[in-house]
């Protein structure tokens, strides 16, 4: 069964389950890049998120699994972007 053109109902879900995830970073990364202040982020939590984030799209590029890379490279950045942001502003 499909449906938006083809794609099935499980690609679907793992795309609005990413889209959903992923944007829950962008009111963090505004507050950020707002007030340059970084104390309150983990600088371990988001180095291992990050690992973790980036494995996760290796493993969706294995698995050949769109959502599972696209939003799990939009997450890298995000995440990414936060890390660097708490090391150069810490």
């Amino acid at each position: 069964m499909t449906f938006f053109h083809g794609i099935d109902p499980a690609n679907m879900i793992g795309f609005l389950a990413g889209a959903l995830t992923t944007v829950s970073f962008l009111p963090q990364i505004v507050k950020v890049l707002k007030t340059r202040d970084t104390r309150s982020l983990s600088v371990s939590m988001y180095g291992l998120f990050t690992l973790g984030v980036f494995l996760w799209l290796v493993y969706g590029w294995i698995v050949h699994s769109p959502p599972v890379i696209f939003y799990n490279a939009m997450t890298f950045l995000l995440s990414a972007a936060l890390l660097a942001a708490k090391i150069r502003w810490h």
